[in-house]
This record gives structure tokens, C-alpha cells and sequence, in this order.
């Protein structure tokens, strides 16, 4: 008599059928190789990591920066003021954005440590460690990226696709300033979305279900909502970013080539922006176009199949070792 067919993952937390040989754990499913791997964990901490985020870190973030100010003598209430309004932003404005940002990645860690019982380490890879060989190929891969976006730029309407003047900003203390702040601590906060978003949050909601469409989707929405207000193309553009780097996570095993192409994509933004634009605009988009989305697309999809291609070629792990990381047999 035929047997039914069955679901490997009801039986075992590594997806094998009876009988097949053990394998790691994929990205997705780390936390599941943590104290108990229960699901109820995963929520706690997508709330702690939530909560951390829009209430905790501001307010944590803001101390030095008010403590600075009453020790120089300044006004703390109209400092704190200007600070926190990125509606007219200063470098000192981006500064605390960027570092509120870049204090994810602790969270994350003690999260991931005191939840969980894993290391922090195995939010960077399964390896579990930053592959920085990796990662600076990768930092290469999206400037060959960037280049092929060249050829569909020049292919869409240019009044759409066009939103900086062809004069070149006057260089004061105050562009200076700005581009000090995003050479030195835009890395920390792109790093940072990607080991909230593309680390914590899509292990999390691989311990809640254990296919990776569902961690990467969910933690591309999460993403492209975090950025606040705005209007239809910016949000399908974040969210298209969210799904390609949370593809790459899964099919080469780490964050390495999500922040890569992170970092870069922000660097490029801002550096456009404080050359021809403002730093309000950037800040705060609101007129986006659908001509830009094949531009945008063409650079994440071309670095995406390039960045898959070098992660194979170089061998790179896209499990755990099972003698280092296993889940366990029963579930809490």
C-alpha cells in the first residue's frame, strides 16, 4: 500500500525525511537551534526589538546629546528641538538619527543572547562570523551593479526620472559637516537595518514559520513601513530593497551582501543629495516616480545574481555545521 506523503518539517526541525542523513540549519532557521526554539520567543522579541526601536533608543540616544549641550552653555530646549526635526535637518540631526539607527545592533545581540541562548555571532552568518572577505567583494559587486543602471537611466523619461538641479552645491562648513556624519556613520546605520531587518527579523519569523518567503516578505513589509509616510513608488521601491536583500541572506547564508549593497546605495544617496540637492528631500521623500523603479530594480537584480554567483564560487556555507548548531528533537 502507497504511503501518504508527509511533511518532513513535522517530524524534524531540519526538514529531512526519515532515514536522511542530518544537515545545519539555513539563516532562517537559527533561532530555532537556541534554547527551546518556541515560537512564543520569536514574538517576544520582534516586540522587545519594536519597542526598542520607536521608544527606548530615541530617548537613550538623546542623553549625551542633552548633556552636551547644558555643559556648553546652550539653549538644551530649542538644541533638543532642532535635533529631532528631520523636517529641517542639520548634521548634528543626522548624527542622532544615525546613531538611534546604529544602536540596533546591540539590541539585536542581547536579544538574541538573553531570549534565545545563541551568541550573537550567528546573526552575522552561519558561519557564524562577518565574512569581511565577503562583504568587501560585495562592496565591488554593487559599483558593477550600479554601472549597469546606467544604461536603463538613460532608456526612462528624464523629467521623470530627475530630482536634483544640475547645479552643484556651494561647499560650506555645513555640507562639510554633513558629509562627515554620512562617510563616518551612515555604514553603522545601514549595518544596523540590516541586523534588525534582515537579521533578527527574518530569523524571528523563520522560528514562527519555517519557509523563507515568509521570513523575507514580512520582514520586507516591516522595512519598507519603518520608513514612515510615503507615497506608492518610494514604499514598492523599500520594499523591492527589503526582498532582494533578504533573498540574498538566504541564498548566501549571512548579512554580508545585504549591507554591502546597503552601505553603498546610501552613501550614493546622500553623497547625490549633498552635491545637488538637500538634505530635507532625501530625508523625506514624497514625490517619487514609477520610472525610477526600473532603474532601481535593474541595480538590485543585477547584484543580486552577482552577489549569488561570487557566494557559490568562493564555497560559502549556507547552513550551520549541525555539530555546532542543531535544533533540538521536541518543541516547547
Amino acid at each position: 500500500m502507497t504511503q501518504p506523503l508527509q511533511d518532513p518539517y513535522a517530524t524534524d526541525p531540519y526538514g529531512r525525511w526519515p532515514g536522511e542523513e542530518r544537515v545545519g540549519l539555513p539563516y532562517h532557521l537559527v533561532l530555532r537551534g537556541g534554547w527551546s526554539g518556541a515560537w512564543w520567543r520569536a514574538l517576544i522579541g520582534l516586540l522587545v526589538l519594536g519597542i526598542a526601536m520607536m521608544l527606548v533608543l530615541p530617548f537613550v540616544v538623546l542623553v549625551p546629546f542633552v548633556l552636551w549641550y547644558a555643559v556648553t552653555g546652550q539653549d538644551v530646549g530649542s538644541q533638543v528641538g532642532g535635533l529631532v526635526d528631520l523636517g529641517d535637518p542639520s548634521p548634528a540631526s543626522l548624527a542622532y538619527l544615525n546613531i538611534t539607527l546604529a544602536a540596533l545592533i546591540p539590541v539585536t545581540w542581547v536579544i538574541v543572547r538573553l531570549l534565545h541562548g545563541l551568541r550573537p555571532r550567528w546573526l552575522s552568518s552561519v558561519a557564524p562570523r562577518l565574512r569581511w572577505k565577503f562583504l568587501v567583494v560585495c562592496l565591488g559587486l554593487s559599483v558593477v551593479a550600479l554601472l549597469a543602471t546606467v544604461v536603463v537611466s538613460a532608456l526612462v523619461p528624464q523629467d521623470a526620472s530627475a530630482s536634483m538641479s544640475g547645479d552643484v552645491n556651494e561647499l560650506t562648513p555645513t555640507i562639510r559637516d554633513f558629509a562627515l556624519v554620512v562617510l563616518l556613520l551612515t555604514p553603522l546605520q545601514a549595518a544596523a537595518e540590516e541586523y534588525a531587518f534582515r537579521g533578527y527579523l527574518l530569523q524571528a519569523f523563520g522560528g514562527l514559520v519555517r519557509h523563507p518567503a515568509f521570513a523575507v516578505l514580512l520582514s520586507s513589509l516591516l522595512f519598507a513601513l519603518a520608513h514612515g509616510a510615503q507615497d506608492a513608488p518610494i514604499f514598492v521601491d523599500r520594499f523591492a530593497f527589503g526582498l532582494v536583500a533578504g533573498t540574498l541572506v538566504v541564498v548566501t547564508g549571512g548579512l554580508e551582501a545585504g549591507i554591502a549593497m546597503h552601505v553603498l546605495n546610501n552613501w550614493l544617496a546622500f553623497g547625490v543629495t549633498l552635491a545637488f540637492g538637500d538634505m530635507s528631500s532625501a530625508l523625506n521623500p514624497s514625490g517619487g516616480s514609477w520610472w525610477n523603479l526600473p532603474v532601481t530594480l535593474t541595480q538590485s537584480l543585477v547584484y543580486l545574481g552577482l552577489a549569488w554567483w561570487v557566494a557559490r564560487r568562493m564555497g560559502l556555507a549556507t547552513r550551520t555545521d549541525p555539530a555546532v548548531l542543531a535544533a533540538p528533537e521536541t518543541r516547547v
